[in-house]
């Protein structure tokens, strides 16, 4: 089996990871519709920048939030 490393690119900010996570707990979107929320919040985040911060977001969630420990 092989492990690969997730790989946080530099323009992810503690706040998306934030704001995502405020998201999904509100229940006002399925996550994989979350990106314009994102993009909405954030005027600076391109369309690119924002499908890659949700997909980190997605990618590390159970890590960034001890489930299954």
């Amino acid at each position: 089996m092989t492990i690969t490393a997730i790989i946080k690119p530099a323009y992810v900010e503690n706040h998306h990871l934030e704001f995502l996570d405020d998201l999904r707990e509100s229940g006002v979107t399925n996550m994989f519709g979350a990106q314009p929320y994102l993009m909405e919040e954030y005027t600076e985040l391109s369309n690119a920048d924002a499908t890659a911060i949700l997909k980190y977001w997605m990618n590390t969630f159970s890590q960034r939030h001890n489930h299954g420990a």
